[in-house]
């Protein structure tokens, strides 16, 4: 009996092996189709969502891509004005800016070429691509600023240069060709300021006093090489000085919006630290421990131009190109273009006002005559009637740009605030 014991229970053991592997097999497949159940639901789930979507999408969430391809397909503008006495590297700072090949080697004037040097404009214009992009950079230098030993009038030209970009533009705008108008007004002025001094000049007063309210003024520290870490530190706080005692103003970064992250916050933390920007600007490249750089080279070491323990390039650059470029255009066209815009209308108003009246007086010495005939009285009436409508078209339009200057101040207050 054991042994017939023995033999049966191999067989029990392997039927109950098999019963149990049966039912770990028949597990899995509930499992796998309680799987697949609910994935099919997942997926039946996220289609209906996809069709409310779908049925709920208006399309306006494409706005901004349509913005953007169209003014990528347009290209932008930007017009720079380059200020600042001969010597200062001016030229040198464009190529170095723009890494191009804009300017070539000048060389200074001797003292009896500068008795009669007269300040002048050179306009360049440089068409840059990147990434598909494309930039319109037009630079306007004036060399001779500074440079005559009578340099009381030298701001001028600078000032009726903007003048007639404003005026030209305020043309075209007021024409019937709206559509393809050019847009030459300056955006920026880079003042050159020498390292050689121990802050403003009356000469560098006496510009941004007439330009401030008519451009955005960007302070640069040209051939900052020549001066030591703790002498270009004590230049900077001496010229903001001088700047705030003058009642003279710059252009001004805005803040950064909460939401911005919080790299970029540092990195406009660290543009405002370093106004007025002390440069460096070279068209040599060299090669240092086996890197080319944009430099110049000395006995005693070389300077790298785009390093920031060296010079404020780079960050110059970041301010012009890559983080301030659209705010500069935006200022130009809201606060300065607005408020030459509106003097231009107020002339205008006056001028017409002024005829109006001398026709009124025609208009009565004339009905006192009696040699005058009618038909000359009714067309002093037409003149007049439309002498009086244009002032009041001119008034209406002085009133809405007054309102809305005053609306942009208000939001510039509360942004700062």
């Amino acid at each position: 009996q054991q042994k017939q014991q023995q033999q049966h229970f191999p067989l029990l053991e392997a039927r109950n092996w098999d019963r149990h592997r049966a039912g770990n097999v028949k597990g899995h497949k509930t499992a796998r189709s309680k799987e697949s159940e609910g994935e099919r639901r997942g997926e039946e789930t996220a289609a209906k969502q996809n069709m409310a979507a779908e049925r709920d999408y208006i399309g306006f969430a494409t706005l901004a891509e349509q913005v953007h391809r169209k003014s990528v397909k347009r290209g932008f503008e930007f017009t720079l004005m380059v200020c600042g006495e001969t010597g200062l590297g001016k030229s040198t700072l464009i190529n170095s800016l723009f890494l191009t090949d804009l300017y070539g080697a000048r060389s200074v004037p001797y003292a009896e070429e500068r008795v009669e040097k007269t300040t002048k404009i050179d306009k360049k214009t440089l068409d840059i691509e990147e990434k598909g992009v494309k930039l319109r950079l037009t630079v306007v230098d004036t060399p001779g600023f500074g440079d005559s030993i009578n340099c009381e009038d030298s701001w001028r030209v600078c000032t009726q240069y903007i003048d007639e970009q404003f005026r030209q533009y305020f043309t075209d705008e007021s024409g019937l060709n709206r559509r393809n108008i050019q847009d030459n007004r300056v955006h920026c002025l880079l003042y050159f300021i020498p390292p050689w001094g121990h802050g403003l000049r009356q000469l560098d007063m006496d510009l941004m006093r007439r330009m401030h309210k008519k451009v955005n003024i960007v302070l640069v520290i040209g051939k900052a090489d020549t001066l030591t870490t703790t002498e270009v530190q004590k230049l900077k706080t001496r010229v903001l000085e001088d700047i705030e005692a003058n009642g003279i103003q710059i252009y001004q970064f805005p803040d950064c919006d909460s939401d911005e992250d919080e790299e970029f916050k540092q990195q406009d933390r660290e543009l405002k630290a370093s106004i007025p920007f002390a440069v460096v600007g070279s068209n040599i490249i060299l090669e240092v421990a086996g890197k080319k750089i944009r430099g110049r080279q000395y006995p005693w070491g070389v300077v790298d131009a785009e390093n920031p323990q060296h010079s404020d390039l780079i960050k110059l650059r970041n301010m012009l190109i890559s983080t301030h470029m659209q705010d500069l255009k935006d200022t130009t066209r809201d606060v300065h273009y607005e408020n030459f815009r509106a003097q231009c209308i107020s002339q205008i108003s006056q001028h017409a006002l002024r005829e109006r009246n001398k026709l009124k007086r025609e208009s009565i010495a004339s009905s006192h005559d009696p040699q005058t005939p009618s038909n000359s009285i009714n067309e002093t009436d037409r003149l007049l009637q439309q002498k009086e409508e244009e002032i009041r078209r001119m008034q209406d339009m002085l009133t809405q740009m007054q309102e809305k200057l005053k609306s942009t101040q208000l939001n510039d207050a509360v942004i700062d605030v």
